[in-house]
């Protein structure tokens, strides 16, 4: 085999050096883990965090669900759940009753330096919730608004904490 016949066969195998100072990979599997649960790290979800869950019906994103799940290593608590927890994930629809009682109640199980996802359904879909009564409710529950972002095709996440001082005392 001359050096160009050996060359292209080097190049055509999967995980070879090609002579050209390059690995090739013999499959896809680096590409795909910097946009495994994607969505889950985006919300800042991170191995270790117990994570509960206030609101499920069946219309939530299971998919962001299932993320979260692999992301923090464990299972979602339902509202049930009777512990601190460090995140709560919330889905909350027009319709489910009181913003603000429903934000007090998740601050509840809230561990010192939590946050709460509220989901909501985004503008157009049944449920929607006006980004304004948000940034109302926030704040009366004694929550401040840090960020907002696209949760999936069919939600929207509003990022919320308590202020250090609210929380002192916690855990």
């Amino acid at each position: 085999m001359d050096e160009n016949s050996t060359r292209a066969a080097q190049d055509a195998t999967p995980g070879t050096q090609t002579g050209r100072n390059d690995s090739v990979s013999a499959t896809a599997d680096h590409a795909e883990t910097d946009t495994e649960n994607q969505a889950a790290r985006r919300l800042g979800f991170t191995g270790g965090q117990v994570v509960q869950e206030i609101g499920w019906d069946d219309d939530v994103d299971e998919e962001l669900r299932s993320e979260i799940e692999a992301v923090t290593g464990g299972e979602l608590y339902d509202e049930d759940y009777e512990d601190v927890a460090d995140a709560v994930l919330l889905w909350y629809r027009e319709d489910d009753g009181d913003l603000v009682d429903v934000l007090v109640d998740a601050l509840g199980a809230l561990a010192d330096g939590g946050h709460i996802w509220l989901m909501t359904p985004k503008a157009g879909r049944d449920g929607h919730v006006e980004p304004s009564e948000i940034g109302e409710a926030a704040p009366t529950a004694g929550l401040s608004q840090t960020s907002s972002v696209s949760a999936g095709r069919d939600w929207a996440g509003t990022r919320l904490v308590a202020p250090k001082a609210a929380r002192v005392g916690k855990r």
